[in-house]
């Protein structure tokens, strides 16, 4: 038989090409149709390729009997590209099986793009091994399509050869494949993912999502965008979030919403979440039920949040429960946790839980703690801690800290520090302490300084006035505990800024405390005043001192009025020391005031 080349291959000829615009229409068509015309003549002539070419022409434009016959001669005179073309055409009449034997005649024969229409007949028929045989020769024969079904059937398999010809595929300009690679890369991506050529895996994920993207794949340029977000380079992040978008990705249109908020620019970020939410995300309705939340606007808020549930996505049913909470609707919130808590949404568990027990109902709420801590969530971890600890059963609650600890929970860390103190594990406590100051809080900061404050040596005699030293690492920990709020860290502050002789630092310092309403800060501020010759104003702060049940400024206010001459005054605040203590204060104030009342009663 004689058997041409593939010089008509339908759709994978480059003769037939498509109108691009409205000027060049009209000369297009008709040189098409002159080119038709010129085939048919050939093919009346008896010219083989032109009978294969014609009905290849004819085919694409749909005009299927008027192709047959033409495709049936030169298939009859050994065309390859004929027969294949032929399978194709009995392929679109819903005749499979006579489609099958043309392209295997045209296999045969050598036409790789029978091969691959062949083993994709058999596979669809559910004969892998002969889908594999025949995909795999045309694979072999650089059919691009070839390539990508052969993948496609390896992978399905598990297969490891699956990514060398997904490569090839992609390689040859497949876009799909080269998405699909990429993922592929991206899945297995970690530090020391590198290949043969010293390029990491996510590396040439990203190579690969850049050319599946900019051949049109809308998936592909949804994945570039998030990896440039995640790197840093927002501004191209956003260009491809944008092309994805356009193509009619959602996720993409959503993730452009998010970029857009963040750059402060809430009403454009709100076009894109309504396009995707539209189209079924429900991330984007969540999204705007955030942003209407936010403005006041509960009834959209709640329509869209409803929206995103009916997305299928479980937050919906959560942010309705805030909501609701935040309204002070507590039944509906309880049903709307409920509904995601079933769902498998942890937060939503720790949130029903929290409910409960705010309502009493500490034995309803304990399951939901366990079945959200056990799932992750850090905060339902360190609520379990404190229902333990409530109930006197340490050991649990030290175990459900520590996982909050671990997950970087700074109060669990902070309880976790105080449990190892009293235990008497410094090291431990001083470890969990330090995570938990460094997370911002104001106890464990006060507390870290405490610990290394007791390891420091006595301080030498000093005067006021007098600079001994720099401040230390407990100092700086005091001052952090200080500056937010901790009124006895204040103190403390107040009181090594005194022994470094820096009188107004520790003024300022007893003054904040004393403002915020500590009685060792009032106390100490008037001996301050009082030492610089502001016993007025010491007493000032010694009467709020002792009116907060401090028994040292009470006594102080004893000997102010008695050497003022004020006895009655005097008595009543020596008295007052007396019962608020502690011993050495109660006995010398009850002297003083015996003493007094002796003079008052000569």
């Amino acid at each position: 038989m004689d058997v041409m080349g593939d010089k008509a291959t339908l759709f994978e000829t480059g003769r037939f090409v498509q109108p691009s615009g409205d000027g060049e229409e009209g000369e297009i068509v008709a040189e098409q149709a002159a080119e038709e015309l010129r085939q048919r003549l050939a093919a009346e002539a008896g010219d083989i390729e032109a009978m294969s070419v014609l009905g290849a022409m004819l085919l694409r434009r749909g005009d299927l009997d008027g192709a047959e016959p033409h495709l049936r001669a030169a298939t009859a005179a050994g065309d390859r590209a004929a027969a294949n073309n032929l399978g194709v055409l009995l392929h679109q009449r819903g005749y499979a099986d006579e489609a099958a034997g043309w392209w295997r005649i045209a296999a045969v024969a050598g036409s790789a793009a029978a091969a691959h229409a062949l083993g994709r007949h058999h596979r669809e028929r559910g004969d892998e091994p002969a889908a594999e045989y025949w995909l795999r020769q045309s694979a072999e024969q650089g059919h691009v399509l070839g390539a990508y079904a052969l993948a496609d059937l390896l992978e399905h398999r598990g297969d490891p050869d699956a990514e060398r010809w997904m490569r090839a595929a992609a390689e040859r300009g497949h876009r799909e494949a080269a998405y699909r690679l990429a993922r592929a890369l991206d899945l297995r991506a970690g530090p020391e993912s590198a290949g043969d050529n010293g390029v990491s895996s996510a590396e040439e994920a990203e190579q690969w999502y850049r050319q599946a993207a900019a051949r049109g794949h809308r998936r592909a340029a949804l994945h570039l965008g998030a990896i440039l977000e995640k790197r840093g380079e927002l501004k191209e992040a956003g260009r491809w979030y944008l092309t994805s978008a356009k193509d009619g990705e959602p996720r993409a249109a959503c993730a452009l919403g998010f970029l857009l908020r963040d750059a402060g620019d809430s009403e454009s970020a709100a076009v894109w979440w309504l396009r995707a939410a539209q189209d079924g995300d429900g991330n984007a309705a969540n999204a705007l039920g955030a942003l209407h939340a936010e403005r006041g606007e509960t009834q959209t808020a709640e329509r869209w949040y409803r929206a995103a549930m009916d997305a299928g996505d479980v937050n919906g049913a959560y942010n309705l429960g805030l909501l609701c909470a935040e309204q002070g609707r507590t039944a509906q919130a309880e049903q709307w946790y409920r509904r995601a808590a079933y769902a498998g949404h942890r937060e939503a568990a720790n949130a029903l839980a929290v409910l409960l027990l705010q309502g009493g109902d500490e034995a309803g709420a304990e399951p939901w703690f366990s079945k959200a801590a056990e799932a992750g969530s850090v905060d339902a971890a360190f609520n379990l801690g404190i229902l333990y600890a409530k109930r006197g059963e340490d050991a649990l609650a030290l175990r459900w800290y520590e996982r909050a600890a671990a997950a970087g929970h700074t109060e669990a860390a902070l309880q976790v520090g105080m449990a190892r103190l009293r235990d008497g594990d410094e090291r431990e406590a001083e470890r969990h302490l330090r995570c938990a100051a460094g997370g911002g809080s104001a106890e464990a900061a006060y507390r870290l300084a405490a610990v290394l404050d007791a390891r420091r040596p006595p301080a030498s005699a000093h005067e006021l006035g007098e600079a001994l030293h720099e401040k230390t690492e407990c100092e700086e920990w005091y001052e952090r505990a200080a500056s937010l709020g901790h009124r006895r860290a204040q103190v403390r502050v107040g009181m090594l800024a005194a022994a470094r002789g820096d009188v107004v630092e520790a003024a300022r310092w007893y003054r904040t405390a004393a403002e915020a309403g500590s009685r060792n800060g009032a106390f100490n501020l008037g001996l301050l005043l009082a030492r610089e010759g502001s016993e007025p104003e010491a007493a000032v702060w010694w009467t709020r001192a002792a009116d907060a049940g401090h028994g040292r400024a009470a006594l102080r206010l004893a000997l102010v009025y008695a050497r003022r001459g004020e006895l009655a005054e005097g008595q009543r605040w020596a008295d007052r020391a007396v019962s608020l203590g502690p011993a050495e204060v109660a006995e010398r104030a009850a002297r003083l005031r015996d003493a007094l009342r002796q003079e008052l009663s000569a």
